[in-house]
C-alpha cells in the first residue's frame, strides 16, 4: 500500500485574517468623518459671532495674538480677563495666526475638537464593546442634538469632554496592560493636565473621581499604584503648572485687587460652586429641568438609554466571558453620574452636562451593538421596537405641534424685523438659551421653512426607524435616525442663522465701522458683553454705561486698566462734548438721551447705534 503524506491545512496569513476587520474599521471611520463634515464643517461659516460669551472669548484670543501675551487673557483692548483657563484661547489664537481672524476660524478649534472626540469614542467603544460598539457609540454622539447646539458658540465644554474621554481611554488601556506602559500612564496624566488648562480643577477632579470609584467598586484599588505615580505626577505638573505660575506672577495682588490666585481659584472655582461668586451675573437651571435636559441633549438616541441602563451590571466582578463590556458599562455609568451629580449639586447651566454625554453615548452605542447581534426574537430586539415606538409617538406629537404653529403663524410682511415680533424676557437672558423664550406665535412665522423641514424629518425619520426595527432591521432603523438628524440639525442651523440678529450686533458693527474715525468713543448702554461683537469686529474698546459688573468688573480694578465704566453724569458730559460718541442700545427711547440731540446710525435685531453728531460732519 503506497504511503500518501497528509497535506497540511494552510494557515491563513495575519493580513488575510485582519483584512476584513481593517476594512470595516476604515469604512466606519470614513462614515463618521463624512457625518462630522456634513453636520459640523458646513455649519461653521454662519452666522456671525454672537454677543456675550461667543465674541468675548473670541476677542480674548484675538488680543492674545495682537498683544503677544499668551499668559494673561485680556478683552476690550487690555482689560484683564482672569476667570478662564487658557487652552481654548491658545487654540483659537493659533487658528487666527494660521488662517486669519474670521468667524469660521474662531469656530474651527471646537469643530476639530468634535472630530477628535468622535474618534476617541470610537476607540473607547471598540475597546469596551468591539468594533461595532465603537462605531455606534461615536455615531450616537456625532448625531445627537446637544453636542451640536453647544458648539454653536465659543465655550470650552466640548474640549472638556474630549480630554475627559481621552483620560478614561488611557485608564482602560492601563487595565489591559501588565504592567501599564509609560505611554499609557503619562497619557492619562497629560490629558488630565490639558483638561485643567481647559476648564480648571474639574479637569483633574472628574477623571480622578471616576477612576477611584471604579477601582473601589471592582475591588482593585491597588491598580492605582501600578500607574507610575511619581513619573505620572511629574508629567501632570510639567504640563499644568507653568501657566498657573506665570499667571500668578504677572497678575499679583495690587492694592485692593487680590490678584489672579484669589479670583481664579477662590472666586471662580469654590465660590461659583457654592453659588456665592461675585459678581453674580449668572442664573441656574431648575434641578428637574437640568436632569430632563440630559435626555434632550442626547436626542434622539436617549430613547434607548433606559434599555441600555437596564442591561448594565454593576457587580464587583464581571461574569466570565463578558468582562470587557461589563467593565465598560460600570466605568461609563460612574463617569456620567460623577459629572451630573457634581453640577446637579451646584449652580447649573444647560451646557454643564456636556462632559457626561460621551459616557451616555457609549452606553447606548454598546446596547445598539448588542441589539444588532441578537436573534430577531431576542430581548434587545423587542426593547428596541418598544423604544422606537415611543420615539415615534413623541415625534408625532411634535409634528402636530409644529403643524399647528405653521397654520396659526403667518409669514411676516416684507421688511418686518424679527425683533418686532418677539416679547422680551430679560430675566431669562442669563441662561444660555434664554432669548428663545422671547418667541411668540407671530415670530414663529419667520421660521416656516426650518420648522416644516424639522417637523417632516422628525416624523419620517422616527417612523422609518420604528418600521425597520419591526421588520428585524435595527441597522436600517439607526440609519433612518442618522439621516433624520442630518436634516434636522440643518434646519436648526437655518433657524439659528435667522435668529442670529437678535443675538449678535455684528450688523451694527459693520454699519458703525463705516463712520468710525480716530478719537471716537463707543458706549454700551448696559454691560460690555451685551454688545461685545462691536469690540471684536471693530477693534475699538467699548465703555459701559452701567454700574461696574460683568466680564470687565474685576479686570477694571487693576491700576493699569483703562477707563471703562461711565455714570449718567460722565456720559452726559461725554455726549455733549466735542468728541463723536456712538451709543449702543436695545431700548427704543433711552432715558439717558432724553432732550439731547441724537442721530440714528443703524438698527438691527431690536438694537440701535445712535450718535451725537450728524454723520456728514
Amino acid at each position: 500500500m503506497a504511503f500518501s503524506p497528509a497535506i497540511p491545512t494552510p494557515i491563513p496569513r495575519l493580513s488575510q485574517v485582519s483584512h476584513p476587520q481593517s476594512r470595516r474599521k476604515t469604512s466606519s471611520l470614513l462614515i463618521l468623518s463624512l457625518l462630522w463634515g456634513t453636520i459640523y464643517l458646513c455649519g461653521m461659516f454662519t452666522p456671525p459671532l454672537l454677543d456675550d460669551a461667543d465674541s468675548v472669548h473670541a476677542e480674548a484670543a484675538r488680543e492674545m495674538l495682537e498683544q503677544h501675551d499668551w499668559v494673561t487673557l485680556r478683552i476690550n483692548q487690555g482689560i484683564r480677563y482672569l476667570e478662564k483657563a487658557p487652552l481654548m484661547y491658545w487654540a483659537t489664537a493659533t487658528s487666527y495666526r494660521l488662517l486669519g481672524v474670521k468667524d469660521w476660524s474662531s469656530r474651527l478649534p471646537l469643530v476639530l475638537g468634535v472630530l477628535a472626540l468622535v474618534g476617541t469614542l470610537y476607540a473607547i467603544g471598540a475597546r469596551a464593546y468591539g468594533e461595532r460598539g465603537g462605531f455606534y457609540s461615536a455615531l450616537v454622539f456625532a448625531t445627537s442634538l446637544g453636542p451640536y447646539l453647544f458648539t454653536r458658540f465659543l465655550i470650552p465644554d466640548i474640549l472638556v469632554a474630549l480630554w475627559l474621554s481621552l483620560s478614561l481611554f488611557f485608564f482602560l488601556r492601563s487595565l489591559a496592560e501588565d504592567p501599564p506602559s509609560r505611554f499609557t500612564c503619562w497619557g492619562l496624566s497629560a490629558t488630565c493636565a490639558l483638561n485643567v488648562l481647559t476648564k480648571g480643577l474639574i479637569g483633574l477632579l472628574f477623571p480622578s473621581a471616576v477612576i477611584v470609584l471604579y477601582l473601589l467598586l471592582t475591588g482593585n484599588l491597588r491598580h492605582l499604584l501600578r500607574l507610575r505615580v511619581i513619573s505620572s505626577s511629574l508629567v501632570f505638573v510639567l504640563v499644568a503648572a507653568p501657566w498657573h505660575i506665570l499667571a500668578a506672577v504677572r497678575n499679583p495682588a495690587q492694592g485692593s485687587v487680590r490678584g489672579f490666585l484669589w479670583f481664579y481659584f477662590v472666586n471662580e472655582h469654590f465660590l461659583r460652586y457654592l453659588n456665592r461668586r461675585v459678581p453674580r451675573d449668572y442664573d441656574t437651571v431648575p434641578l428637574l429641568v437640568y436632569w430632563a435636559l440630559v435626555l434632550v441633549w442626547l436626542a434622539p438616541w436617549s430613547v434607548f438609554l433606559p434599555a441600555a441602563l437596564k442591561h448594565v451590571r454593576l457587580g464587583r466582578r464581571p461574569e466570565s466571558g463578558s468582562s470587557r463590556p461589563q467593565n465598560g458599562d460600570l466605568l461609563f455609568v460612574i463617569w456620567a453620574l460623577v459629572v451630573l451629580l457634581f453640577f446637579g449639586l451646584s449652580t447649573r447651566q444647560e451646557y454643564y452636562t456636556l462632559p457626561a454625554l460621551p459616557a451616555l453615548a457609549l452606553l447606548v452605542g454598546g446596547w445598539l451593538r448588542k441589539e444588532a447581534s441578537r436573534s430577531p426574537h431576542g430581548v434587545e430586539r423587542r426593547e428596541g421596537q418598544r423604544s422606537s415606538f415611543v420615539l415615534f409617538l413623541l415625534a408625532a406629537i411634535a409634528f402636530v405641534v409644529g403643524l399647528t404653529f405653521l397654520v396659526i403663524s403667518k409669514t411676516p410682511a416684507p421688511g418686518t424685523e424679527l425683533a418686532q415680533l418677539l416679547e422680551k424676557n430679560p430675566q431669562d437672558y442669563a441662561l444660555s438659551f434664554g432669548h428663545f423664550f422671547d418667541l411668540t406665535p407671530q415670530a414663529i412665522g419667520a421660521f416656516h421653512g426650518p420648522l416644516l423641514g424639522f417637523s417632516l424629518a422628525l416624523l419620517v425619520g422616527t417612523a422609518g426607524n420604528w418600521l425597520f426595527r419591526r421588520r428585524g432591521h435595527p441597522g436600517l432603523g439607526n440609519a433612518a435616525l442618522v439621516g433624520m438628524m442630518v436634516v434636522l440639525l440643518g434646519c436648526v442651523h437655518s433657524a439659528f442663522v435667522t435668529f442670529s440678529p437678535i443675538l449678535s450686533s455684528a450688523q451694527l458693527a459693520a454699519a458703525m465701522k463705516e463712520h468710525l474715525r480716530p478719537g471716537d468713543v463707543v458706549v454700551v448702554l448696559g454691560e460690555y458683553e451685551n454688545a461685545s461683537t462691536l469690540n471684536f469686529y471693530t477693534g475699538i474698546p467699548l465703555r459701559s454705561l452701567h454700574e461696574p459688573g460683568g466680564n470687565l468688573w474685576y479686570g477694571s480694578q487693576f491700576p493699569d486698566a483703562p477707563h471703562v465704566f461711565e455714570t449718567e453724569e460722565s456720559f452726559a458730559a461725554l455726549w455733549n462734548g466735542p468728541q463723536r460718541v456712538f451709543l449702543w442700545t436695545d431700548q427704543d427711547h433711552p432715558r439717558e438721551l432724553m432732550g439731547r440731540a441724537q442721530y440714528l446710525v443703524a438698527h438691527s435685531g431690536g438694537k440701535s447705534i445712535l450718535t451725537n453728531r450728524p454723520l456728514n460732519q
